[in-house]
């Protein structure tokens, strides 16, 4: 079984404030606790290689955050990511996007992520997504020249969300607006609740209850 690549950002801040951010760490671990369980392995990587910031390392009561955090192997791969310019996409049967703020500022209009992607997705590749991490989705242009979501159903964290967060005038971009203006359609249901969409081979979560769910949906989908 082929492995799922885990593209996370290098970017340490929310948006241009001195707000710590990166990736959110929940939304990393609560996947990769399913991979674990399906013994399916996986690649961490970055834009820029190395140590890869993450916060909400300390949510009080998820123990699945805490058990994965714990692992030594696991924060092995988070303190020495690979460079996505060095990655052979053909390694891989899924992509999976983390969210967090941090993300919006480097892989939501990186070219080089966005180029492997859509080869992965051409070739018959899953790619899934959750929170903030469908921005990583609008720069991938597939060989015809259209958006890989414009014939696509997503979800991501929603504008309500961003306000109940206190984020909504600190973030680079809406990325509901964002997404609802490049995809197919966009849906989403109450603020903080788990939901998902699949479309095709496009897997997506609305927030961070939502990624357990978008873990055992990208598992059902390579096994």
């Amino acid at each position: 079984m082929k492995k799922v690549l885990i593209p996370v950002t290098n970017h340490a801040t929310l948006g241009n404030t001195d707000q710590p951010n990166g990736t959110y760490a929940p939304e990393l671990t609560h996947v990769v606790a399913v991979l674990n369980a399906h013994q399916i392995e996986f690649d961490i990587v970055s834009l820029k290689g190395g140590k890869a910031p993450l916060y909400g390392t300390d949510i009080e009561g998820d123990h699945v955050n805490s058990d994965i955090l714990a692992d030594a192997a696991f924060i092995q791969k988070v303190d020495n990511t690979q460079r996505i310019a060095e990655v052979n996409i053909d390694e891989y049967g899924a992509i999976f996007y983390p969210g967090g703020f941090g993300l919006l500022s480097d892989l939501a209009t990186d070219k080089t992520m966005a180029a492997l992607a859509a080869k992965h997705y051409e070739t018959g590749g899953v790619i899934s997504a959750v929170c903030h991490g469908p921005a990583a989705l609008l720069p991938i242009t597939l060989s015809s020249g259209n958006a890989l979501i414009s014939d696509k159903k997503v979800t991501s964290f929603t504008r309500e969300e961003e306000v109940d967060f206190g984020t909504i005038d600190d973030i680079p971009f809406l990325l509901e607006e964002s997404l609802t203006r490049t995809a197919s359609q966009f849906h989403k249901v109450q603020p903080w609740q788990s939901f998902t969409v699949v479309d095709e081979r496009v897997i997506t979560g609305q927030n961070p209850a939502s990624a357990h769910a978008v873990g055992e949906l990208l598992v059902s989908q390579l096994v």
